[in-house]
């Protein structure tokens, strides 16, 4: 035990954690933890940020493309505010986002007085955002805060958390133990659930693996189950690259769709199934067998056939085992799956030009690239169209659609893989909710590629407002400014292409260059990718 402030504790208790990069902006509740990092060194590296949204951001593009802890620290009042839309995309996607966050005075706490940046109950209002919020009220409380952050953070369904410091505890000194770092509590496997599983398995001719973000971390296991079955495994958005596009097992959700309308057994693994049960219909009489960590989640449309809640890796290592006895040798579906694979690609190529510049984008970006998208045309088709050979190699918002998270995001995953290419697809709609951070880009030395499309207008609001509407615009067109000249005022190598041949040669030049880049790619309107994301329901609901 040795005296400290709070501030110190809260750092050295991160640090204990395996925290070593932290994106926020100064102000004054947070001096001290300011203080404290400047007087920390190498050990921790800070990305100021223009924006307390694009600190959220970034470091929510920290954990997608990790799976690590990203940590954010902001004031509170709007400093807080501002970082909601990054918690809400965290907690859509299970990405473990840390936001620490400054306080009023210990002794305003709840009486209104109006204190700078002071609002009513900022812990109530985090709580409706996060897994877990909480509050240190003394350094001596510090360590095991934080602890107890990255327990909820970490442990079971992962996701974003908050834990607040009145700004004078940050700088008051007390005896602190620190603790060794947080542990999450495993689930056990229920090896009957497992065994009941495995001979679902074994009887399935035509099975079907349904994988979402919560099988990231087994994508061993799920590549060993999908071989020993020959199941084809359907991925969409948070667990792409999950199995290689490159594999026959590998399937898009368009290929999923047909492959759905024969499938005699469902395996949902980390995955809600939303499109199955919400869009595609539940085929009568079909199994299914559910993995989930969370318990909450595993029923919340229908009970399965069997469930096993606990999480991906262990559940299907254990369903494996139990495979050994109950499951012989299967014929390959290669030639099938592959021919389906080219099928399907035939028919989505009819999506663009956005399949010609996301083909582009691919053959300029190595296989350990990192593409992040954006609600966006080009975005929208990425999550079916765009190969992806590693999992979290494509970082999305998942069900939250958060308009503009994509340059942000993208600036905290190239932070996290400064070694490896990151390309950003944005729209010129969603690109002006965080292009200040451009200059964050540039003082950080954070050598993100952004491709930006412009056609001056947000088109899928406009296509609706058209086919839904009669015809009726309001609000959807767009006046820009000249991004090329905006970058190159930021200090920004940029240019402007306007084919997918001269997208994938300037692109190959900037990320040999790895410096900061935007590429303004002027387009017109484009095709509907919606007709793949959601088409006719197959069954009733």
């Amino acid at each position: 035990m040795r005296e400290m402030s709070g501030a110190d504790a809260l750092l050295a208790q991160l640090l204990a954690n395996g925290v070593d990069t932290i994106f926020g902006l100064p102000g004054s509740q947070l001096y001290h933890f300011f203080d404290a990092m400047h007087r920390a060194g190498p050990r921790v590296r800070f990305i100021g940020s223009r924006h307390e949204q694009g600190a959220a951001y970034m470091a929510f593009g920290y954990a997608r493309s990790t799976g690590r802890p990203g940590v954010c620290c902001v004031v509170p009042g709007p400093g807080v505010l501002n970082t909601t839309a990054a918690l809400c995309s965290a907690y859509a996607t299970n990405a473990p986002l840390f936001c620490l966050a400054g306080q009023i005075p210990s002794e305003g706490l709840g009486r209104g007085i109006g204190h700078l940046h002071e609002l009513p109950d900022q812990l109530a209002t985090l709580r409706t955002l996060t897994r877990w919020s909480g509050r240190a009220m003394s350094p001596e409380d510090g360590p095991a805060a934080v602890n107890e952050a990255f327990r909820h953070m970490l442990g079971g369904r992962q996701g974003p958390v908050s834990l607040e410091m009145p700004e004078d505890i940050m700088g008051r000194r007390g005896p602190v133990a620190l603790l060794p770092p947080a542990a999450a509590e495993a689930v056990d496997v229920d090896r009957d659930a497992a065994m009941a599983a495995a001979k679902l398995m074994a009887k399935s001719r035509t099975p079907i693996i349904i994988a979402g973000g919560g099988a990231i971390d087994a994508h061993a296991e799920v590549n060993e189950l999908a071989k020993r079955l020959q199941a084809p495994v359907v991925t969409f958005r948070n667990g792409r690259g999950l199995v290689s596009d490159r594999s026959h097992l590998s399937q898009s959700l368009p290929a999923g769709y047909e492959l759905w309308r024969t499938a005699d057994l469902a395996i949902g693994i980390g995955s809600r199934m939303e499109q199955q049960y919400l869009h595609w219909g539940m085929p009568p009489g079909v199994p299914v067998v559910r993995i989930d960590i969370d318990p909450a989640e595993i029923a919340r449309h229908r009970p399965p056939t069997v469930a096993l809640n606990c999480a991906a890796a262990a559940a299907v290592a254990e369903i494996l085992a139990c495979l050994d006895s109950v499951l012989g040798k299967r014929a390959s579906r290669r030639q099938e799956l592959a021919d389906l694979k080219a099928r399907v690609r035939k028919r989505i190529e009819s999506v663009q030009p956005q399949i010609a510049f996301l083909d582009a984008i691919r053959a300029a970006l190595p296989d350990e690239g990192y593409l992040v998208d954006e609600i966006t045309q080009v975005g929208y088709a990425a999550w079916y169209a765009f190969p992806v050979y590693d999992p979290r190699h494509l970082v999305t918002s998942g069900y939250q659609g958060t308009l503009g998270y994509g340059y942000a995001s993208a600036l905290g995953v190239k932070t996290a893989h400064p070694g490896k290419p990151v390309v950003s697809v944005s729209g010129d709609g969603g690109f002006l909710y965080t292009s200040n951070e451009m200059a964050t880009a540039v003082q950080c030395g954070i050598n993100l590629v952004c491709v930006l499309f412009n056609n001056n207008k947000f088109q899928n609001v406009q296509r609706q407002q058209k086919e839904w509407f009669e015809g009726r615009i309001i609000g959807s067109d767009l006046q820009n400014p000249d991004f090329v000249r905006l970058g190159e005022s930021f200090g920004l190598r940029c240019a402007r292409v306007e084919t997918p041949e001269a997208l994938r040669k300037e692109l190959v030049r900037r990320l040999e260059r790895d410096e900061p880049a935007l590429l303004e790619v002027p387009v017109g309107d484009m095709a509907s990718p919606w007709p793949f994301i959601m088409p006719p329901r197959l069954f009733p609901a």
